[in-house]
């Protein structure tokens, strides 16, 4: 019996590109937070910009992990 199931890894090529794609925009969101001037971080980047950045870079994580490995690849 010949075993057709050659990839058993359970994300394919196209999840870990969408997740890498997913930390870096995680990591802008970070350096955007950072590079607010206010203190404690109270200005626009630190309050709004940076998290809602984040939040983008969170949901692509999710996308990453549900989105289906192609069959060819």
């Amino acid at each position: 019996m010949e075993n057709k199931n050659r990839n058993v890894f359970s994300f394919g090529r196209r999840n870990y590109q969408i997740m890498l794609l997913g930390l870096l925009v995680m990591a802008i969101g970070f350096i955007i937070m950072s590079l607010d001037t206010q203190p404690y971080g109270y200005g626009v980047l630190g309050l709004t910009v940076g998290p809602i950045i984040l939040l983008i870079g969170f949901i692509i994580q999710f996308f990453a992990i549900l989105a289906k490995p192609r069959k060819d690849a």
